[in-house]
């Protein structure tokens, strides 16, 4: 495809758009944008779950006439080029009133200029580098941050232990992950002794993990992507035998999800704003209806509560407009959104940063009913703002 072709095809595209805004739109698109190929594909799976499930059992509420039909287009992981031109077609030949979904950051960051030029509202599902919304003014955020977890963690920590080691990722994630647990540890009077970073997609994690049991610390702080590349981190700590050393380990977002929890992960401690054992009403429902809907040895993971969420700020925004949909007036909207019943707990958006609010759980790995689940014990922030953008403010 030629980049120029593509790129005056877009531009030429987003004239139309205006009309879009002003009319009265009887079918709401929404193009949703998630890795359902390769070896992260689960994302995709969990995200469609959440969403389909909100879909399902909130059908009535949309204004009469009004219908919402969701595009579904593969990245396949992390592929800025390819996210950017699915976004490009969704806009343009599609004519999306809404973009969703995202798990990887490069992606949304390439995203993001072109969501501000056709001024398309961009809801994320999960990238989590703090930078992402400041790239547009049409982004918002129902996720999470690196931040939000990882400093209330490292105060945690540092309450527990005297030096720490850091491994993460070298993508932006793992960078705000990794600053922002030290940020937190070296508040509580921790040292942070050593750090690491690993390559995005690593298949051996035993050479960094003996690494770090050469140095001795009392615990690891980690993060890598969710799922098989966090079941192989635990699995190689495991097979070091670096417990048994007294190294502890600890993460600060849910990179070992309840249905990959190897039983090396048992006992393990993380912060993170979700889990399916939350004992609150609104979680309690939630599960129940997803497992209803997909299966009672499925619990649903904090890809599909940020699909829950995601889709119940659109549908606010379309109820407010009637179905009139203005790209600034939905904006407007989604800076105001709030909700003290979200599975999570009580959520709402930061009108300055436009990225989520929400409190953080420490958990604990558990055997419940037999199989092993990240369990909350300790509510460990109330109302958690991004911290990186109040470090970064200009």
């Amino acid at each position: 495809m030629n980049p120029a072709r593509t790129t005056t095809r877009f531009l030429l595209g987003i004239a139309s758009l205006a009309v879009i805004g002003s009319a009265v739109a009887q079918t709401i698109k929404i193009g949703m944008i998630s890795t359902y190929s390769g070896p992260e594909a689960a994302f995709g799976e969990k995200m469609d779950r959440g969403m389909k499930l909100y879909l399902k059992l909130n059908a009535n509420q949309l204004p009469p006439g009004v219908k919402v039909e969701v595009i579904t287009r593969d990245d396949g992981g992390p592929n800025p080029d390819k996210a950017k031109q699915i976004a490009q077609e969704l806009i343009v030949r599609d004519k999306v009133h809404f973009l969703t979904g995202v798990v990887w950051t490069p992606n949304a960051m390439a995203m993001a200029p072109l969501t501000a030029e056709a001024k398309v509202p961009f809801i994320i599902m999960n990238a989590g580098a703090s930078v992402i919304t400041t790239r547009s003014p049409y982004i918002a955020r129902v996720s999470f941050t690196m931040y939000q977890a990882s400093v209330p963690l490292g105060e945690w920590a540092a309450r527990k232990y005297k030096r720490a080691y850091t491994a993460v990722s070298d993508f932006s994630p793992g960078h705000d992950s990794d600053d922002a647990f030290e940020r937190g540890f070296k508040k509580g009077g921790g040292e942070v002794i050593g750090k690491l970073r690993m390559p995005v997609m690593n298949a051996d994690f035993v050479p960094f993990l003996q690494r770090m049991k050469d140095a001795k610390p009392d615990v690891i702080y980690y993060f890598v992507p969710a799922g098989r590349q966090a079941t192989a981190f635990v699995k190689a700590y495991t097979d070091l035998a670096l417990a048994k050393e007294g190294i502890a380990l600890v993460a600060s977002t849910d990179i070992t999800t309840d249905e990959e929890l190897p039983d090396a992960a048992l006992g393990m401690m993380s912060a993170y704003h979700y889990s399916a054992s939350g004992d609150r009403p609104a979680n309690k429902a939630f599960v129940a209806a997803f497992k209803k809907e997909y299966g009672e040895s499925l619990n649903p993971e904090f890809v599909a509560v940020a699909a829950w969420d995601a889709m119940d700020m659109i549908y606010r925004a379309i109820r407010e407009q009637n179905g009139k949909l203005n790209p600034d007036r939905t904006m407007e909207l989604m800076k105001t959104y709030k909700n003290p019943n979200s599975p999570r707990g009580p959520i709402y958006i930061d009108p300055e940063t436009r990225d989520i609010v929400h409190n953080e759980y420490l958990r604990e790995v558990r055997r419940v009913g037999g199989k092993l689940m990240n369990f909350e014990i300790e509510t460990i922030g109330v109302g958690v703002k991004d911290l990186w953008k109040e470090i970064n403010k200009k």
